[in-house]
């Protein structure tokens, strides 16, 4: 989930991280910081859940993957890199797609490393779900597809992919879009401890610290993820099929392994690949986002997340946030397409 803890959680406002963004915990009480803006009332159910399907999936090689993506609109339109999270994936941006591509836009939606048909080149590479690895993928894939520079925009994992890309490497990013807002962390400030009531939050992830929960996840994967989509987002009535959907990403041969060393490496309980540790040491550093950003929270994110203020001062350009009402929860994109859409449309125009 997104996951960055409150940084200056000695002063109560910044933002460390536990791998996750985490602030005073409970529902995001909007406390602006910076340029923000009304909140949208684009949070309307009205589009979510019309488009059950994409065009056939494309594959390229890229870095250490084979990359199962789908794309949408011209060819020669402005590239918007879209990044979903766990347990989630593509479908998570299924009515988003439409919108931007409708809008002249070239929308890629690659499944993650460990999701889908996104599959190791070779069965000796370390399946790592730290986040530099899954950072140089989306740079490996922007590579592979000869894409100079594109939006990045996502939720989740792929809201903190997204946040690295635009760190480490502003001159690939037009332009971010962000649910959750910062949420950047390293293994060091995710020693120290939360409050009882913010560790609770964090129960699956100490689940996956232990061989029992990793045989667990194993073993009932779509249970557990209905679960985490039940509790990150309490108020969406997503039905069986909208699910079904998105849970066969889950049967890849990789999801477990990547996403129990996701967990455990943000507690420093499995070890990373020493190839980045240089990446790491500069995310630790907490590095500033200075391309144009606008961060979204939806009004009834039952995840872990944090205030607006906390992470505010870390966009040095011109960004703003906003907050999505209707009941909007974990998973803004597909549950309010339309106010995701805009935020990439209109971050465009910064």
């Amino acid at each position: 989930m997104s996951d960055q803890i409150n940084q200056q959680r000695r002063s109560l406002l910044g933002a460390t991280a536990l791998g996750l963004a985490l602030a005073p915990f409970g529902l995001a009480t909007l406390a602006h910081a910076q340029a923000s803006s009304p909140a949208p009332s684009a949070g309307k159910r009205v589009a979510a859940n019309s488009h059950t399907s994409f065009k056939p999936l494309k594959h390229v090689k890229a870095g250490v993957l084979d990359v199962a993506y789908a794309e949408d609109g011209p060819a020669n339109g402005k590239p918007v890199l879209l990044l979903h999270g766990w347990p989630y994936d593509i479908y998570s941006f299924v009515d988003v797609a439409p919108i931007l591509a409708a809008a002249g836009y070239r929308v890629i939606i690659p499944y993650l490393r460990g999701y889908g048909d996104t599959r190791f080149l070779s069965a000796d590479t370390k399946r790592n779900g730290q986040q530099a690895a899954l950072a140089t993928d989306a740079i490996a894939l922007l590579d592979a597809l000869k894409i100079d520079q594109a939006i990045v925009a996502g939720f989740d994992w792929g809201a903190r992919t997204a946040d690295i890309l635009a760190a480490l490497w502003p001159q690939r990013c037009k332009a971010l879009v962000s649910v959750s807002g910062y949420l950047i962390g390293s293994q060091e400030a995710n020693h120290a401890p939360l409050p009882p009531k913010a560790e609770l939050q964090w129960w699956y992830q100490f689940y996956f610290a232990t061989e029992r929960g990793e045989a667990g996840y194993a073993k009932y994967t779509h249970d557990f993820a209905r679960l985490i989509w039940q509790l990150a987002s309490p108020q969406w009535a997503f039905d069986d099929a909208t699910f079904a959907r998105s849970a066969a990403a889950l049967d890849n041969p990789d999801q477990v392994a990547v996403a129990i060393h996701n967990y455990r490496w943000r507690l420093g309980l499995a070890d990373g690949e020493s190839k980045y540790d240089a990446l790491e040491k500069q995310l630790a550093a907490l590095p500033g986002i200075g391309v144009p950003t606008i961060t979204l929270e939806g009004d009834a994110n039952g995840a872990p997340h944090p205030e607006p203020a906390a992470y505010a001062k870390r966009f040095t350009g011109k960004y703003e946030h906003r907050q999505v009402n209707g009941g909007i929860g974990h998973n803004l994109p597909q549950e309010a397409p339309e106010a995701f859409a805009k935020a990439v449309i209109d971050v465009d125009k910064f």
